[in-house]
């Protein structure tokens, strides 16, 4: 079992982690028509919003309940009233979002008694859901935040199934799929495209490869979201065959789903590596009860030869590794799959999934934590996010950007991590770097015995009657 160092620092040097605020608003991202009113300081929506238009490089739907000295001493519900007032009014949204902030959980707000009091004066309103969320920034992180945001969305939309003897899987063909908050756009579409390979209809919630996949649309700027998984979508959950966990971090919201709705489950930890991918096609096929599709056996094989091209150059190599619970469980597995040794492992917040991580141990703390580790394991490469740039400069060392943020580079947001041709790529990228380091790098063998060229100096006037003599 993995040994967990737990943080002693009293503050955080060079902060891995993005706040738990900023998780939830990203999950309500990815449902239609929906904005998140972060309940706060108009300096905590600003600063969430740079971090969200710098990595998307799109125009990002966020509000905010504006809350100010006055509000902040003498009581802010009258602001959620307000805020949701207004947003109804001007935009008629299907799904209001209100993660709290550091600010509100210091000042003791009572969002649900603030709902409570919109809902009394504003009835013309009922039709427009708003879901609370307590996503305090001083604890837990983005993954956290995302985490309890899909559990509250579960809670206030999913309905109960009203007979409990009636079996779910109505509707033949449907799969729900709880998605972490470690996949990417790029992995949803790429999960969306193997799930219908097996004629299937996947339900993705929340669905960020729908409303943040960087796509021009026909009309207007909307100040909702323009995609996304839709509130008939959520409310017809109990129809499906099975549902999707991917990531521990939503287990409480698979619980959930599955008390409301009795849709049976299966569980994934991450979707990088071969045997992670191999259990998501083994539970597809015995879902559908159809043959593995040929494309996707094809796939497996490339993964397969890239593996053996790869080994040279990863076989033994030392990586550090950054990111939320989730997303150092998929990496470090997927790189001790193919033989690299973890020697740097660092989250922001404790989970159970890190106690079975293949390293010897995985320190909670942040980017200068990781510094200290890696250099005095002798780290070779780092994988983090953008926040890691400086970090990997001063070990002088190359960083795979993997994470939220990467405010860098574009396209991160796209990147395909999960499948077998995301994990390919993956492969290749890592032996690259590794190539740059000239690991495994076959170089020229030269015999001892081999005779050395005999070299004599020649003076200006033999050279030129060595040239001229050449000439004749």
């Amino acid at each position: 079992m993995t040994v967990i160092v737990k943080r002693k620092k009293a503050l955080s040097v060079s902060p891995l982690k993005a706040s738990q605020t900023i998780g939830a608003a990203l999950a309500f991202l990815g449902f239609q028509r929906s904005i998140p009113m972060l309940h706060g300081s108009q300096g905590c929506t600003a600063f969430g919003k740079v971090f969200f238009v710098r990595h998307f490089r799109e125009p990002i739907p966020l509000q905010t309940t504006a809350m100010d000295q006055v509000s902040t001493v003498m009581g802010s519900e009258d602001s959620v009233v307000e805020g949701l007032r207004t947003i109804a009014e001007k935009n008629s949204p299907a799904l209001v979002g209100v993660p709290t902030t550091g600010l509100s959980e210091t000042q003791g707000s009572d969002v649900n008694m603030a709902l409570k009091e919109f809902r009394r004066k504003h009835p013309e309103h009922d039709a427009v859901h708003v879901v609370p969320v307590s996503t305090p920034d001083y604890s837990g992180c983005l993954e956290t935040g995302f985490a309890r945001a899909v559990e509250a969305v579960i809670k206030e939309l999913v309905p109960a199934r009203e007979d409990a003897k009636t079996q779910p899987g109505r509707r033949r063909g449907q799969v729900n799929v709880l998605a972490g908050s470690m996949l990417t756009p790029g992995d949803l579409e790429e999960l969306k495209d193997m799930i219908a390979s097996f004629d299937m209809h996947p339900v993705l919630v929340p669905d960020l490869s729908d409303s943040l996949d960087g796509h021009l649309g026909e009309g207007d700027f909307s100040p909702l979201t323009i995609g996304g998984t839709s509130v008939a979508d959520l409310q017809s959950l109990d129809d499906a065959q099975a549902t999707l966990v991917i990531g521990r971090s939503l287990n409480r919201s698979a619980d959930e789903l599955h008390r409301l709705t009795g849709v049976p489950d299966y569980r994934f930890d991450h979707l990088m590596g071969l045997g992670a991918v191999d259990s998501l096609i083994q539970a597809l096929h015995h879902i559908s009860g159809k043959p593995v599709p040929p494309h996707l056996e094809r796939q497996r094989a490339q993964l397969q030869d890239a593996m053996l091209d790869c080994h040279f150059m990863l076989g033994m190599a030392r990586m550090a590794v950054a990111g939320d619970p989730d997303l150092l469980a998929a990496f470090t597995q997927m790189l001790n799959e193919v033989g690299a040794e973890t020697v740097a492992a660092v989250s922001p917040v404790n989970a159970p999934v890190l106690q079975e991580l293949p390293a010897e141990s995985v320190k909670i703390g942040d980017l200068e934590d990781l510094e200290t580790i890696a250099r005095e394991n002798g780290a070779e490469l780092l994988i983090a996010n953008s926040h890691g740039t400086e970090t990997a400069g001063r070990l002088g060392i190359p960083l795979l950007r993997a994470g939220f943020p990467q405010y860098d580079m574009l396209g991160g947001y796209q990147r395909t991590w999960l499948g077998y041709r995301g994990t390919r790529q993956t492969l290749f990228d890592l032996a690259n770097i590794m190539l740059t380091l000239e690991k495994g790098e076959i170089h020229p063998y030269r015999s001892v015995y081999a005779q050395k060229p005999e070299y004599r100096e020649v003076s200006t006037h033999d050279a030129a009657e060595a040239a001229q003599a050449g000439a004749l």
